[in-house]
């Protein structure tokens, strides 16, 4: 039979349905957050420095196998922070660059779980291609993945926010006048160098507040059918069944992420998918399964 253009009212109305129909799921999946709350308790494991060398270096061979679609999917994240690079400087809120690139940090347990799918996956024997990443969406927790996200996404605001009012009592309020003008200002002067201090102390304790609720949090929420309190509760229990391999995976990620960031965020093309990876694989290893 010829297809024939369908009139505007009878379009429109098969888009609300579609769209009700959307919605309609969507609701569905965040009533299953509830539904979930309370769930059993895994077993966590305590491990050594010798299984997080073994899970950084299980992460580097899914890198190496499936290299050109991580590379694909990740080049995302160098490109939105030359974008959100120029946006500052655009909008002559220069102080601000530095936490936003940091803070890219305090969202990277978010931008990793699809590389956490392509590890699981591969795990289970299943073929990997940059597709895999978005089959995310069919976790029976997804619903929790996505209100955990929306829970770093507040975080990362809050870090920024912070970052302008450290700037603000230091070296503010006055915008600086140039590029030059403020890195001369932020390292040759007492209050550049208490914005560089305070600013660091602050961010390293949003650090450990993310580090802590979210290290195996979203990994847990994709292996299994998990309550978002129960997720974020086996998190904080690996940190403090295992401080000081936690304390050295944490060093592990901000020396990834520094190195990574040069040159203009590139080799996070390289570094983010390796630790995105071997979180999946860290998380085997502190977490028993279900």
């Amino acid at each position: 039979m010829a297809e024939t253009i369908r009139n505007p009212i009878e379009w429109g109305i098969d888009q609300l349905r579609h769209a009700a129909a959307g919605f309609e799921a969507a609701g569905r999946a965040l009533e299953h957050v509830p539904a979930t709350l309370r769930s059993p308790q895994p077993v966590v494991r305590r491990i050594g420095l010798a299984d997080l060398r073994d899970a950084l270096a299980r992460g580097a061979a899914d890198f190496g196998a499936c290299r050109s679609d991580v590379i694909f999917l990740c080049a995302f994240y160098p490109l939105a922070g030359l974008v959100l690079g120029r946006m500052v400087f655009g909008t002559q809120m220069l102080p601000l660059l530095f936490p936003l690139v940091a803070g890219f940090a305090l969202l990277g347990p978010l931008a990793a779980v699809g590389l956490l799918e392509m590890s699981r996956r591969r795990e289970n024997g299943e073929a990997v291609t940059w597709a895999t990443a978005f089959r995310v969406v069919r976790a029976p927790s997804f619903a929790a993945i996505v209100v955990l996200g929306l829970l770093l996404l507040a975080i990362f605001l809050l870090w920024m926010g912070a970052a302008a009012l450290i700037y603000r009592f230091t070296l503010g309020p006055a915008l600086p006048a140039s590029l030059g003008g403020f890195v001369h200002d932020a390292i040759a002067t007492p209050h550049g160098w208490a914005m560089i201090g305070i600013g660091i102390g602050v961010g390293f304790l949003f650090a450990v507040l993310v580090l802590t609720i979210s290290v195996v949090s979203f990994a847990l929420l994709l292996d299994r059918d998990a309550g978002l309190d129960t997720a974020i509760a086996t998190s904080i229990r690996v940190v403090t069944e295992n401080p000081g391999v936690m304390a050295a995976w944490g060093v592990v990620i901000a020396a990834g992420l520094v190195i990574g960031s040069l040159p203009l965020l590139l080799g996070l093309v390289v570094v983010f998918p390796i630790l995105g990876h071997a979180t999946w694989h860290l998380y085997r290893k502190a977490v028993a399964r279900g």
